[in-house]
């Protein structure tokens, strides 16, 4: 799951309670932001196996801080902590820790079982990244349901409002596109090159950037006006 991700940043952006959208769009990565940082300082560890799954080379064998429910739910903790600390509303933190526990569970569906609970023991995932047929087009419709939420739900403020999503939904779709089409290495790579994570990264910090620039463009028209971040 990449842009699937994005989903619930979608819909909880809707609502003039919530967090604007490219904090949302951070809350929705944080976790895989997280892990890929942790990656670069060695403290948790991914390395390309041919065949691990049909559409994802990425053998996420080492990630218990970032990728364990538990985890997952310290992250989205962390994120109403912070939330609060800097005088947000509880509405706002709630839907901001909603959205990063989110991960998780959107992981589950696609991921080959790699997911723990709290770390180790017995690992899940329904390993939908094995069925292309059906990963894709729910992936796909997922994230274009929740992108069409936003928009009937949301205002233009100015024409920029009405170029902004469009820019920020081609972006997805590119990034997407270059996940589901990026070939499988030819042999196991272990460890990854550290352009792989930078690479997951910079994208992450691109499309935040895009999504608060939609933000910026289009009022929430739902639910009662509550200070927000």
């Amino acid at each position: 799951m990449f842009i699937g991700h994005y989903a619930p940043a979608l819909i909880a952006a809707a609502y003039q309670q919530a967090p604007r959208l490219g904090v949302l769009f951070v809350a929705a990565q944080l976790v895989d932001l997280a892990f890929f940082g942790f990656v670069l300082l060695d403290i948790e560890h991914l390395r390309a196996v041919p065949g691990t799954t049909v559409m994802n080379a990425m053998d996420l064998y080492d990630m218990p801080y970032t990728h364990s429910l538990l985890g997952s739910i310290a992250f989205a903790a962390a994120w109403a902590f912070v939330a609060r600390v800097t005088r947000h509303g509880w509405p706002a933190a709630a839907i901001g820790a909603g959205v990063v526990l989110s991960h998780w569970f959107l992981d589950l569906l696609v991921h080959a079982p790699d997911l723990t609970l709290a770390g180790d023991g017995e690992r899940y995932g329904l390993g939908l990244w094995n069925h292309p047929v059906i990963e894709m087009p729910l992936e796909t419709a997922i994230t274009a349901g929740a992108f069409a939420y936003y928009l009937t739900r949301t205002s233009s403020r100015t024409m920029a409002g009405r170029v902004s999503p469009l820019t920020l939904a081609l972006a997805l779709a590119a990034v997407q596109a270059i996940n589901w089409l990026e070939p499988q290495p030819a042999t196991t790579v272990d460890p990854v090159p550290m352009s792989q994570p930078l690479t997951a990264l910079t994208a992450y910090v691109v499309l935040a950037l895009l999504a608060t620039w939609v933000a910026r463009t289009r009022t929430p028209r739902v639910g009662p006006r509550v200070r927000t971040l």
